[in-house]
């Protein structure tokens, strides 16, 4: 008997990794149709909690959606021109950058005493001839036509999942809910049909009745745990992107203050890599310190940024985040660099930038559930 139910349970566990895997395979591969549909469903998140008070207020759902949508390509429209504005005027300033980096590779050879040509006589001007422009033009036209095709088709999604996200919810609850409840209403019957005599028709409507109450205390208490799991996930999406948010535009204005050149470029990428961990935290401190270094020529005034960014990163992605985030979610840090990997390899940067939001919502369902196996990985999941 215990030889059966070992191999039942290593049967289940293979039969749960190969469909893991299937399910990232397929990911991968309609990763065209599950981006969009993924940050539709982010955006549903973050515009709920307005939408819910507009509902209330009786504004129809056309006029809440019209709003949705306007909102959303407003802030795209200002943050492109933003970015197509700043690239502008870097690709004005491109032959002076480039001279200064010349100068600074060659004196660091010099001082380091490279005798290799290629440091020497360092030109950035020649490595980028090299480069096939008829081929890049190709790619930035076509990632630009993907780029538009795809916030458009995350704009279809949206309108959907605002319309049907509600339907589906209850559709979901329901399934549980019977499910839940269906095996607990014989022994509800068990529990209370232990008159040896035959029951009236007045017993009879006591236990429909006591039946009917059991029922809707299975079915609120489901209720507020699937509401529970969309209040965490609201939270968790709003907080992070405002932590991400803060942190960039503080970045951009001492960046500014100090003199740094594209400020907001450098605070567009402390918003957006930040939620890469580890990685994109990395990558967004040292761009402005590159920056800050071509502009100045200076190691030491170079050095005072990079501290400055840190102290800012560390501040708001180390203790703000860590108090107001980190310690509800729990996550292991081994869990935050492998989900990194995984999501990177699916969805390639989009998975990146989206995999600890992600391996957040993924925690925060299996946490609310009452199995013993989904409590064992939450565990695994957890830091502490």
């Amino acid at each position: 008997m215990s030889k059966n139910l070992k191999s039942d349970g290593t049967e289940k566990f293979f039969i749960s990794i190969i469909g893991i895997v299937v399910i990232a395979l397929v990911l991968k591969e309609l990763s065209h149709i599950f981006i969009p549909f993924v940050i539709a469903y982010f955006l549903f998140f973050i515009f709920s909690p307005i939408n819910d008070y507009l509902r209330e207020k009786k504004i129809p759902l056309y006029a809440v959606l019209l709003l949705d949508i306007f909102v959303t390509a407003f802030v795209m429209w200002g943050v492109s021109s933003f970015i197509i504005g700043s690239f502008i005027s870097f690709g004005d300033q491109i032959p002076g950058y480039a001279d200064k980096l010349n100068k600074i590779v060659s004196d660091a050879a010099v001082t380091m005493h490279i005798r290799d040509p290629f440091f020497r006589y360092f030109s950035i001007q020649r490595i980028v001839s090299k480069i096939d422009y008829k081929l890049l033009a190709g790619g930035i036209f076509s990632s630009t036509f993907s780029v538009l095709g795809n916030i458009l088709f995350v704009l279809f999604f949206f309108i959907f999942v605002v319309i049907g996200h509600n339907t589906t919810y209850e559709a979901i609850k329901n399934r549980f809910v019977f499910k839940k409840v269906k095996p607990e209403l014989k022994e509800i019957k068990k529990k209370y049909k232990t008159s040896p005599e035959e029951p009236n028709n007045d017993y009879n409507q006591w236990i429909s009745d006591k039946l009917n109450v059991e029922r809707q205390e299975k079915e609120e208490k489901l209720a507020q745990t699937f509401k529970a799991i969309t209040k965490q996930i609201q939270r968790y999406i709003i907080l992070k992107i405002a932590i991400n948010l803060s942190a960039g535009i503080v970045i951009t204005f001492l960046l500014y203050l100090f003199g740094i050149d594209f400020a907001i470029i450098w605070g567009l990428f402390v918003f957006l890599f930040n939620f890469i961990p580890s990685i994109g935290s990395a990558i967004a401190l040292v761009l402005p310190v590159v920056m800050t270094l071509l502009q100045y020529e200076s190691i030491t005034y170079a050095l005072l940024i990079a501290l400055i960014l840190a102290a800012i990163q560390t501040l708001f992605f180390n203790i703000i985040e860590t108090n107001l985030i980190g310690k509800r979610l729990n996550l292991n840090p081994l869990l935050i660099l492998m989900s990194v990997l995984i999501w990177g390899y699916i969805w390639g940067i989009v998975g990146m930038l989206l995999s600890v939001p992600l391996t957040a919502i993924i925690k925060i369902i299996i946490s609310n559930s009452e199995s013993e196996n989904m409590k064992f990985i939450s565990d695994l999941m957890s830091k502490e």
